[in-house]
């Protein structure tokens, strides 16, 4: 259902949300969320054109987070870099087709569940999760 833009999105916002006082680097950044550095420029890109993200030039300059992990949802990211496509129209373009089919109500009703799902799900919240699996960090196997 996430295109793999809204996956390597995810990932940066996660790492950048870890590192929040601090810009981290892109090439920092490519290896830390293990998304390819030739791509992860557009990533950067779209997520500065959002302002979910700030860049800064220089010795010093990176990219860290524009807002608080808690007023960053999922959904927000998404958004930025591959919006969720809802179905409005008939997709086939049929004229007898004055509202969706069956079929294509079914099809929306997922995508509308799953924007709903992201828009209530923060980046706060799921760094603060109690889950031993931390987002983005390999921790030692026991």
């Amino acid at each position: 259902m996430l295109s793999k833009t809204a996956e390597y999105a995810l990932r940066v916002v996660a790492c950048l949300s870890r590192e929040e006082q601090q810009a981290e680097r892109a090439d920092a950044l490519a290896e830390k969320t293990k998304v390819p550095r030739r791509y992860l420029n557009k990533v950067l890109k779209d997520l500065v054109d959002a302002e979910l993200v700030t860049s800064r030039a220089g010795r010093t300059g990176g990219y860290s987070l524009s807002h608080s992990p808690d007023d960053i949802t999922i959904l927000d990211v998404v958004n930025a870099v591959s919006p969720l496509e809802r179905i409005r129209h008939c997709p086939l373009g049929l004229r007898s087709h004055t509202r969706l089919c069956p079929l294509h109500q079914e099809l929306d009703k997922v995508y509308a569940a799953a924007e709903e799902a992201f828009a209530n799900v923060t980046l706060g919240q799921i760094l603060r999760s109690k889950d031993r699996i931390v987002p983005l960090c390999e921790v030692p196997m026991r």
